[in-house]
């Protein structure tokens, strides 16, 4: 019988209080009922206020007077004084606190479960369109057929469990790594399932054969697609988009695009589909002109390879050359002065 706070009690009510599905569940797995006190009314749990009431005069003042310095001190002289507190008779009726105990309670209890509790955390989610739920930031796959459907999920530190109308239809483990998604392949549909086990088949070499059957040019742009990527299989994707643009554009087309985008080091999916759309592959090849232009403020490419010295004894003159003017400048302006005076 606990109070009525948030994390026994979702909503407090007088009559019907709902007890937060976590805690439940511990009580359910230890045997126990959960009946949640009325909002300010302590009466509703009267043994357990004298309780604490008790423990607080003959366990907590009896101590505070005393200096621990260790838990297992602490825990043994609270031991000692409980054993005082729960033989001390009572004085209104016979017997004690131990005694009520061996006779009422202790025939009354159950043996512990089996296995160890393990908190769980209990919440709702419904699944995308891609068949996941998002627990704790992470993708989970339930049953497609259970699409758009709101599931009660139990999180662990372990595994992750997801029920549909109190029946159990995915079990995970708990996944700990950001952006990766757990997903079984049991709860896919059919032609999900031949598309994964097309892509768990994909290797390099095989995306590269299949990029010569339309022409050298394909497979070295492929090739380059995936060695721009820290991982092949990350292009994976961009070099079969560039496979299939044969079926649109034909495999000479295509075979011209990627030529051209090798030669301008832009080999992409998107690059060589804009090639295609523009008519770039059909276009002629224009050489770059260089065109030299002679001028005297142009100092072109010698004044660049002048050794350090040259270019320090230059800046050396300009500045003598410029000292000796501010001189005669200052002297000039001297003698004007003195000319006014």
């Amino acid at each position: 019988m606990p109070d009525n706070r948030r994390s026994v009690s979702d909503k407090p009510s007088q009559y019907e209080p709902d007890v937060h599905a976590d805690f439940q569940y511990m009580a359910s797995f230890f045997g126990a009922a959960v009946i949640p006190a009325r909002v300010r009314k302590p009466r509703d749990k009267a043994k357990v206020e004298a309780g604490v009431k008790v423990a607080t005069m003959w366990i907590i003042a009896a101590l505070k007077d005393r200096t621990f310095f260790s838990l297992a001190e602490l825990n043994a002289a609270i031991r000692e004084l409980l054993e005082k507190l729960n033989n001390r008779p009572f004085k209104k009726m016979p017997g004690s606190r131990r005694s009520l105990f061996e006779l009422i309670d202790k025939p009354a209890l159950k043996p512990l479960p089996e296995g160890k509790y393990e908190y769980t955390t209990i919440g709702y989610a419904r699944a995308g369109l891609d068949y996941h739920i998002s627990v704790d930031g992470h993708l989970y796959s339930v049953p497609y057929q259970q699409t758009k459907q709101k599931l009660e999920y139990r999180l662990t530190s372990k595994t992750l469990e997801v029920f549909f109308q109190g029946r159990r239809i995915a079990s995970h483990p708990r996944m700990w790594i950001k952006g990766k998604p757990s997903t079984l392949k049991e709860h896919m549909p059919s032609h999900h399932k031949r598309y994964q086990e097309l892509y768990v088949e994909w290797t390099p070499d095989r995306v590269i054969g299949w990029a010569k059957q339309i022409g050298p040019c394909v497979a070295a742009a492929v090739t380059a697609i995936m060695e721009s990527k820290a991982h092949p299989e990350q292009g994976f994707r961009s070099c079969l988009g560039v496979i299939r643009l044969a079926r649109t554009w034909g495999n000479d087309r295509v075979e011209t695009a990627c030529q051209r985008a090798i030669s301008l080091n832009a080999c992409s999916y998107k690059y060589i589909k804009l090639i295609l759309e523009g008519g770039g592959d059909q276009r002629p090849v224009t050489k770059q002109l260089t065109v030299s232009i002679a001028h005297d403020n142009v100092r072109g490419s010698q004044y660049y390879s002048q050794s350090t010295e040259e270019n320090e004894n230059a800046n050396t003159s300009n500045n003598r050359q410029l000292a000796v003017s501010e001189t005669d400048w200052n002297d000039t302006s001297v003698g004007i002065a003195d000319a006014n005076a």
